[in-house]
């Protein structure tokens, strides 16, 4: 579907107020202080000091200024213009040089011209891209020699089931688009909206590969059984920031992530 970017900028622009005053992202919380990052990717990142980092498809902004206030030199960037103005204002409010650029992250070379020591994306991003060939050629270009990508994200075994966990609806693999009507949103179900998404699923073996590709090392590969977020259904939270869904318990993968070097 060639207007895919333009369905999902329009899914995102709606949904993007109604995220900042849902209790899913806490944003009273975050703007006095609390740190957005769960402890996946705060225990992949480390000390950040210093680091110049990429921060790709990073809705309203949180998790950017987040590792702003951690001391790294942060850029993020979303498609959709309604977060991205948001972003700057909540920066703004934080006190923080996070900058932020709006465009989807295929035409980012037309907006950005420099590499960085680390690139992050996290949760919900690759589902929105048709190619991940294209994705890690973007994550290489802006990655400098040595640097790192650092990438969690849902587990592809997650998205093969219907909304309710009773049957699996989808293919693991990139069978092509998934063109749905959606009505609220994970982070307010109640949400007065209804908007169409455009998706694509995306097979582990597609993940690694295209970052193999285009020169990036992995180093690191894990599989977790529970989502920081409570943003599935029929969920059981079973520690802090740590859900799974009731019927399969501990016995799938629901998040991973990857650590990759600039070869």
């Amino acid at each position: 579907m060639s207007n895919y970017i333009e369905i999902n900028k329009n899914a995102w622009n709606l949904k993007t107020e109604i995220h900042i005053q849902s209790d899913f992202y806490e944003n009273e919380a975050f703007l006095n202080g609390k740190n957005s990052l769960k402890e996946i990717e705060l225990s992949l990142l480390g000390d950040i000091k210093g680091k110049s980092i990429l921060h790709l498809q990073c809705h309203f902004g949180q998790d950017s200024i987040s590792l702003s206030r951690m001391g790294a030199k942060v850029t993020g960037i979303d498609l959709s213009d309604k977060a991205i103005e948001k972003a700057k204002e909540f920066a703004q409010q934080a006190n923080v040089d996070t900058q932020f650029i709006c465009c989807n992250i295929f035409d980012l070379p037309n907006h950005l011209d420099k590499q960085y020591d680390i690139i992050f994306t996290s949760y919900g991003t690759i589902g929105w891209l048709p190619d991940l060939d294209k994705w890690a050629a973007i994550v290489s270009k802006y990655l400098k020699s040595g640097g790192k990508f650092i990438f969690v994200e849902f587990h592809p075994f997650i998205w093969m089931f219907d909304n309710d966990f009773k049957k699996i609806d989808y293919n693991y693999f990139n069978s092509g688009e998934i063109v749905e009507v959606n009505e609220g949103s994970y982070a307010d179900r109640n949400a007065n909206i209804e908007y169409s998404t455009v998706n694509w699923n995306h097979s582990t073996s597609e993940v690694l590969n295209s970052l193999i590709k285009h020169n990036i090392e992995i180093n690191s590969f894990d599989e977790y059984n529970y989502s920081p977020y409570n943003c599935f259904n029929h969920t059981i939270k079973i520690d802090v920031d740590k859900y799974q869904i009731d019927v399969l318990g501990d016995k799938v993968p629901m998040t991973f992530s990857i650590v990759g070097t600039k070869k």
